[in-house]
């Protein structure tokens, strides 16, 4: 049986009612007159039994589709929250640094959200040729506005990672010597001997040469004389083996080497090398040079300038 919620009779006969009354007023019957042509149009006729069967068969069509989708969701957010715990007691047993383990866990968690959008479209059949594009297009222009900024974001998680150096570590990189005050996402703070910070770029210490000089326990001193040719040698090797005998600090193994390093016109040089500890290589170097020429000032020995 059709059932029909046609020509809407009762409207459309009150309608023609208040044409008839209005007829003198131009405007108002105008407007009436429209509404009752509307009104009395085929294309206002309405089937609701095809309207109940094509929702029928859209739900039939569609609905499992959609039940999927949702269960998929809810377990992979369900999912998602289980991994970022196993994660973050897998790093802190991992002993990664502090400053990485949030990064790691949001940029995983991040990854895994977008393939469960992209999931869920494919299983409600959704077609997702725009939504690529828009996605590609979206990254290309992400990627070459923010490309400098992206590449020392993968440096500093890779300097965390590998650690060529760590925080408080003494480094030579970018031609700044100096204590490592710490290192960030995207750059590492070197502190100077004089008291300098300098903010250097993650992808410049990944891609360049640094000289960690507080990797290994002890650190050579070298120390250099200059004497004249009237200074023997054998008078100096005996004042400067006595300083570094009782000299603290200076380690036996390796033992200290004391030569001749160069001839040169006016006289020769001497160079003197020592180990020591690399956390008091500066405060050493200083030291043992004072004391050095004091040594030989009482040995009477003439140096240059004096």
């Amino acid at each position: 049986m059709m059932v029909f919620i046609s020509n809407n009779k009762i409207l459309y006969v009150r309608l023609s009612k208040l044409h008839q009354r209005y007829k003198y007023n131009v405007t108002i019957s105008w407007h009436v007159f429209r509404i009752s042509t509307v009104l009395n149009s085929p294309n206002m006729h309405f089937d609701i039994n095809k309207f109940y069967s094509t929702a029928y068969n859209w739900i039939l069509a569609f609905g499992p589709r959609l039940i999927a989708a949702i269960i998929f969701f809810v377990v992979a957010q369900w999912t998602i929250r289980i991994l970022k715990r196993g994660m973050n007691k897998a790093l802190f047993k991992k002993n990664i640094s502090s400053s990485l383990k949030p990064f790691l866990v949001s940029l995983t968690a991040a990854i895994l959200q977008v393939l469960t959008v992209l999931v869920v479209l494919q299983i409600l059949n959704l077609r997702l040729t725009i939504f690529t594009a828009i996605v590609g297009g979206i990254s290309v222009a992400a990627g070459l506005a923010l490309s400098g900024t992206l590449q020392n974001f993968t440096s500093g998680v890779l300097i965390l990672l590998l650690k060529p150096y760590r925080s408080g570590d003494t480094i030579v990189a970018q031609g700044y010597e100096g204590i490592v005050k710490s290192i960030q996402i995207f750059y590492t703070l070197i502190n100077t001997y004089d008291n300098k910070t300098v903010v250097v770029p993650n992808s410049k210490l990944s891609n360049e040469v640094i000289v960690n000089l507080s990797r290994e326990t002890t650190r050579r001193l070298d120390i250099s004389l200059k004497l004249g040719f009237g200074i023997d040698f054998d008078k100096i090797k005996n004042v400067v083996n006595d300083t570094i005998k009782n000299f603290p600090g200076i380690t036996s193994n390796p033992k200290p080497d004391l030569g001749i390093a160069e001839v040169l016109a006016d006289g020769y040089r001497v160079e003197l090398n020592v180990w020591v500890s690399s956390k008091d290589f500066h405060k050493l170097r200083n030291s043992l040079q004072e004391k050095l020429i004091c040594d030989m000032k009482k040995a009477e020995i003439k140096l240059p300038g004096t």
